[in-house]
């Protein structure tokens, strides 16, 4: 099989989906590698790095797009990537297809085969493709959150873990799962006060016994939200329903009720966000600002911090990467199921339940 990796297109996205130990297995394996030239650049490795291990450096992402029998990507397929999508063609990245139609659209009408980082899910129900990202988005949304609360970024002028004599901030979590813990640990380590919210008892159970004494666990509904968030300096949505749109737990109303210059990150914003008032921003615009609340609401958090992201993703993602090449899809499917839990599309039908339903969609069973 010749698996091709082009350089990532997204608005200020530095990861790379391949290392060249990944080059080097595949090659060892008997597969053909094609590098587009410089997509790992934003992860600190060079072309070199590539070429010894096997890899072939090609100039033009087209050419990758149209020899290779799998595509190895980190994001989701841009609109000017999906016309070169092709039917028999394996996409292995994160789709996110709940929070795109188009998108979703698009793929479908393609014929390619679209497999899911962020719905394979293992023998015991976890998401082991999903959660390094999650680790990192949760660590990142409190170090963008205190950036934030700096008054020169419009902030409230806020430390979160205060000092001798004044209080820290507040910091509300939505979602105990990946990164809502990564999120809270994080806060709690700089001294924040913090409240972890979820709709699993056993989760909040879980929590209260690992987590310090400065995060405390709630049961999450309307009103204990509403009244976390009236106490938040910054509120992180870390929500996340697999292959699914996230719920909607903060409407624009409730803004009014949130302190002025209050953060919200909403790291839920790549399955549409847990705000009514989310819109995807960037890494050179992340922020916007209604009714006085913050909003950063970048798609590709993880993206910024490309050498770390890139060598977390990579550790996760080359296994399951190997058995597809190695056998084909539907063999390896067939041989792992947990590969079958991330197709999402296939032959020009939608094979994910939760995004058929989404948008109206025939489910085919794959």
């Amino acid at each position: 099989m010749i698996v091709g990796v082009p350089k990532e297109v997204k608005a200020h996205e530095y990861r790379i989906a391949m290392l060249p130990v990944g080059v080097e297995e595949l090659r060892r394996a008997g597969h053909g590698v094609m590098i587009e030239r410089g997509a790992g650049l934003g992860s600190g490795i060079p072309d070199a790095a590539y070429e010894e291990n096997g890899a072939t450096l090609v100039e033009r992402r087209e050419d990758i797009w149209r020899a290779a029998d799998m595509i190895v990507k980190v994001k989701e397929p841009q609109p000017d990537e999906i016309p070169l999508m092709r039917p028999g063609q394996v996409v292995f990245t994160y789709f996110h297809f709940a929070a795109d139609e188009a998108l979703t659209r698009g793929c479908v009408d393609s014929g390619a085969s679209c497999v899911a980082y962020e719905t394979l899910r293992d023998e015991l129900g976890r998401l082991p493709l999903l959660t390094p990202m999650s680790e990192v988005a949760g660590r990142m949304s409190i170090q963008e959150g205190a950036k934030y609360l700096e008054r020169p970024q419009e902030g409230r002028g806020i430390l979160l873990g205060g000092v001798p004599g004044v209080e820290p901030a507040h910091v509300t979590v939505l979602g105990g799962g990946i990164v809502g813990t990564s999120a809270a640990k994080v806060a709690a380590g700089f001294g924040a006060s913090v409240a972890i919210l979820d709709v699993n008892v056993d989760r909040l159970r879980y929590l209260d016994d690992i987590m310090p004494k400065n995060v405390i666990t709630l049961f999450s509904d309307r009103h204990t939200i509403r009244s976390q968030i009236q106490r938040a300096d910054l509120v992180v949505g870390a929500v996340l329903i697999e292959g699914a749109r996230a719920p909607r737990l903060i409407e624009k109303d409730d803004l009014r009720s949130m302190k002025n210059g209050a953060v919200i990150v909403d790291v839920a914003v790549d399955q549409g966000g847990c705000v009514e008032t989310t819109r995807p921003t960037t890494h050179g615009q992340p922020t916007y600002i209604v009714d006085g609340v913050i909003h950063y609401c970048v798609a590709n958090m993880p993206g910024a911090v490309g050498r770390t992201s890139t060598y977390a993703l990579c550790n996760v993602t080359l296994p399951f990467a190997l058995k597809i090449a190695k056998h084909g899809l539907l063999e390896a499917c067939r041989r792992d199921p947990r590969i079958n839990t991330a197709v999402n599309v296939h032959g020009g039908k939608v094979t994910n339940r939760a995004v058929a339903e989404t948008f109206g969609l025939e489910h085919t069973v794959f």
